[in-house]
């Protein structure tokens, strides 16, 4: 059987632009059916995106981890940093994560960022992807310090990569897309609980620099 994907008939999100959002902008009708998935294009200007990716690799301390996957601890294919408030600590993968504070191009970027989502944040975990073969598998932000149908933003710089969903029940319904440098990827209402996501491996690509933002709760 051939794979099916699943892309809404609905028109695709209108591109925001970041200095006018309010916070209760309206990003348009979600890129999927059943969940909301929205995506700002041009959330940072072309002009800025240079000077934002070397801005924030140069303020994150970004170095590698390992998870627990099959009974034993791998090293993740990326590199990370985990930001935040001093009470946004969470497990991941069974490791206990305490945030590093936050940087002046996180804190800048965060209030932005609230606005155009129409959540607040208390964290951000940072990703590097140095080449194409970093990556993420497939998974959901499910966590129970997230809270049932949490909201998360992505903020994308650097290399263009694809993401892909795919649903929980019905393996062939799939979205994939591409994120531009400069865009944001706003993950909603039912994405995490109907959907998983993965960035996949590329044959060729320079450094990526993703932020999601997210809000920690204590349990």
């Amino acid at each position: 059987m051939s794979e099916r994907f699943f892309v809404s008939n609905r028109p695709a999100p209108r591109a925001v632009d970041a200095a006018e959002v309010a916070f209760d902008v309206d990003l348009g009708p979600s890129l999927l059916e059943d969940a909301d998935l929205f995506l700002v294009s041009d959330f940072i200007a072309s002009s800025e995106r240079a000077h934002w990716l070397e801005r924030l690799r140069k303020e994150i301390p970004f170095a590698g981890s390992t998870i627990h996957m099959f009974g034993r601890e791998i090293p993740e294919p990326r590199l990370t940093s985990w930001h935040g408030d001093s009470n946004a600590v969470y497990t991941y993968s069974k490791s206990r994560r305490v945030p590093l504070p936050w940087t002046s191009g996180l804190t800048d970027l965060r209030g932005k960022i609230e606005r155009t989502a129409a959540a607040t944040f208390n964290s951000v975990l940072a990703n590097l992807y140095r080449d194409g073969r970093d990556s993420m598998g497939f998974h959901a932000d499910r966590e129970p310090e997230l809270g049932p149908n949490p909201t998360i933003a992505s903020l994308s710089l650097g290399f263009e990569r694809a993401i892909v969903f795919q649903h929980r029940s019905d393996k062939l319904k799939r979205l994939k897309m591409l994120l531009p440098s400069g865009s944001l990827l706003v993950m909603g209402m039912h994405v995490q609980d109907r959907y998983r996501h993965a960035i996949p491996k590329v044959r060729e690509a320079s450094p990526r620099l993703n932020l999601t933002f997210r809000n920690v709760t204590s349990i």
